[in-house]
């Protein structure tokens, strides 16, 4: 099957998905659709026991997708992009300090709670795996996933301050999340080799610092050629042309192209960049290009992610793991949060119950499935791999649903 029937295949399921969802569940996008992918792979499963023609197809369909490439390298700029480019600017810009000691020393904290904790427990489990390994998996399990926070928390009802800081973190620790995850995959693929803590430091440095410079060059470079002109079709082309031709220099020169993206996506959103560079036809017809761009990579990410349980290997020892794994992962969430918040609390005020509502807020996706899936056997694969895609359903799912309930009773408390 070439590019472009997997394509069809992918936006008619999500077309399908998606009315289904509207019509009849009117849940929130992202988490209808999984549920909804879910449902329809367990009940071809199910006809698979008698008939195996469709599951076959499906498996087939999975199979040709390479998951972590589509995501990583293709969608993934093109959905912080759009994220950044609605996330308020003004709130972000206060809540600068907080974000980004979330987004880094957050990670890292939870990067080594989380390997700690999963290495102990693998070795109850029986399960003799390197705590390297089990690092590892911290670092493709920390970071929260922006795709899945934007589209839940719009609708969960978050105090704007709070939501920002939410938000501002999802879009930032995904980039950090990612450098720290190559960074311990480098050493753990070579376990024999000196580990250069000047390489390391390098490598962070440049893809990090590397990525946000060239975020900012992309978005002054945008903001002088819309203000040049007033030519809707034109300015929308330039804002995807920034998107597709950053990640390719980003990609070329080894930077990190989710954090380029979002500091482009941020300085093109800008209030006073708007107002400086774009008409009001101009601000609509963009704004609406780039919602309509997050909602239909939404779709079909989380259409691939509930059919990606048929490529699995569904062992107990496997799923037991993941299940343990889900009340650690948050624990260690909540440890990473804790002295941040005390930090910061006295000087910005923080929302009362920040750090329960940034813990069950901070939701887990795709990013976590595709760097799963870039490991090698060696590195315990599929072990990892089911334990990333439990933690993500129940994230997804069980915390999504439950989100906007649970900051309307802390804030109802808090008042």
């Amino acid at each position: 099957m070439d590019y472009y029937a997997i394509a069809s295949v992918l936006i008619v399921l999500s077309a399908l998905f998606g009315y289904i969802n509207v019509k009849f569940l009117k849940l929130p996008i992202t988490i209808g659709l999984m549920l909804i992918t879910i449902v329809f792979t367990i009940i071809i499963v199910a006809i698979g026991q008698f008939d195996d023609t469709l599951l076959l197809r499906e498996k087939a369909l999975i199979s040709q997708i390479d998951f972590k490439t589509v995501l990583l390298d293709i969608m993934l700029s093109f959905l912080l992009f759009a994220g950044a480019l609605h996330t308020n600017f003004n709130q972000l810009k206060i809540q600068r300090w907080p974000v980004f000691v979330f987004a880094t020393l957050g990670v890292l904290v939870s990067t080594f709670l989380v390997g700690i904790l999963t290495f102990y427990v693998l070795q109850i489990l029986g399960l003799d795996v390197a705590f390297i390994y089990c690092l590892l998996f911290g670092a493709l399990i920390s970071p929260t996933d922006p795709i899945a926070v934007l589209g839940i928390l719009k609708k969960a009802g978050a105090p704007k301050k709070l939501e920002t800081k939410i938000v501002g973190e999802s879009l930032f620790n995904d980039g950090v999340g990612v450098v720290v995850f190559l960074t311990i995959f480098a050493i753990a693929a070579k376990p024999d080799a000196a580990i250069e803590l000047n390489e390391i430091a390098k490598l962070f440095g440049q893809e990090v610092l590397g990525g946000v410079a060239l975020g900012l060059i992309l978005g002054y470079i945008t903001y002088k050629l819309l203000k040049s002109i007033d030519d809707y079709e034109v300015e929308v082309i330039i804002t995807m042309a920034t998107v597709m031709g950053g990640s390719l220099l980003a990609h070329h020169w080894h930077l990190s192209a989710p954090l380029a993206m979002v500091t482009a996506g941020l300085i093109v959103g800008n209030d006073t960049v708007r107002k400086n560079s774009m008409s009001d036809i101009t601000e609509i017809y963009v704004d609406k290009f780039w919602e309509l761009v997050d909602v239909l990579l939404n779709t079909v990410l989380f259409v691939m992610i509930g059919m990606e349980m048929l490529v699995l290997t569904f062992r107990f020892d496997y799923i037991l793991a993941g299940v343990i794994a889900i009340p650690l992962v948050l624990l260690s969430r909540y440890v990473s949060l804790w002295l941040p918040i005390k930090f910061f609390d006295k000087r910005l005020e923080f929302v009362k119950h920040t750090n329960l509502i940034m813990t069950w807020g901070g939701l887990r996706g795709g990013i976590s499935i595709a760097l799963a899936l870039s490991l090698t056997p060696e590195m315990y694969r599929e072990l990892f791999l089911v334990i990333t895609y439990i933690i993500v359903v129940f994230s997804i799912i069980g915390q999504g649903l439950t989100v906007g309930p649970v900051i309307k009773r802390l804030s109802k408390d808090a008042d």
